[in-house]
């Protein structure tokens, strides 16, 4: 995903999502996990940000996260990054350091809408992607599990602004249509705002995120008419 415009504002939903450096392994024993859930809960108590959905998986993690005020985005990640990078430094008594992350953590906005439901489906069907669990609620470091088992401890995660249907569980498990989740992805690769036509090229120019919308490459220059092409077109 290409580094996008930073102005996150307050009252924006934002799949956010970030992975080990190199692809490495960010989580080894439950413990590491769990650990992480902790962190997140710690920083909420900081930075008041809503979390909707999350899921940790072996060498990243996506995070559905509502802020409140502006800025709210970037200081929790923040405080929360780097609370784990310490942590996971000083377990492994690493001295000397070393990047934990890729990078920066990679966010896209997200209309508040079915389409959230979308992203949360997207965020929460990751283990079944990755056949690390054969239900949706099976893999205990998501928020389906979180929401099922009733075992939100310390309190992480927060009210949607939409309701959430009865047969959750069953949709997130669900086959998808191939073109929903191709658009969902391109908002991942991108940075894409992720809703309805209208609110996706408001959202954009609002943000400063309407070069996600263009096509990726240099525009292709128009090829000019030769002296013959030109007399043709005259006759």
């Amino acid at each position: 995903m290409p580094r996008v415009g930073r102005k996150a504002v307050g009252g924006v939903v934002y799949h956010v999502l970030n992975r080990g450096n190199g692809k490495a392994r960010l989580f080894h024993k439950p413990g590491d996990y769990d650990a992480f859930l902790r962190v997140l809960a710690q920083a909420k108590e900081a930075v008041p940000v809503r979390v909707l959905g999350v899921c940790l998986m072996p060498n990243h993690w996506h995070l559905l996260l509502w802020p409140r005020e502006d800025g709210d985005l970037s200081r929790f990640m923040l405080r929360a990054a780097t609370t784990h990078v310490r942590r996971v430094l000083a377990h492994r008594h690493d001295r000397a350091g070393g990047h934990l992350y890729q990078g920066r953590f990679k966010s896209f906005p997200v209309q508040d809408d079915h389409h959230l439901l979308t992203v949360l489906r997207y965020i929460e069907a990751n283990p079944l992607r990755c056949r690390l669990a054969r239900t949706a609620g099976g893999w205990r470091w998501s928020s389906c599990a979180i929401r099922k088992a009733d075992r939100d401890e310390p309190p992480l995660l927060d009210k949607l602004p939409v309701a959430l249907p009865k047969n959750w569980e069953a949709i997130v498990e669900h086959r998808w249509p191939p073109q929903e989740l191709e658009a969902v992805r391109q908002s991942v690769t991108r940075g894409r705002p992720f809703g309805d036509a209208s609110w996706v090229a408001g959202t954009a120019a609002r943000l400063g995120l309407a070069f996600t919308l263009r096509d990726r490459g240099r525009p292709r220059k128009q090829r000019q008419a030769a002296p013959e092409d030109a007399r043709m077109t005259q006759k």
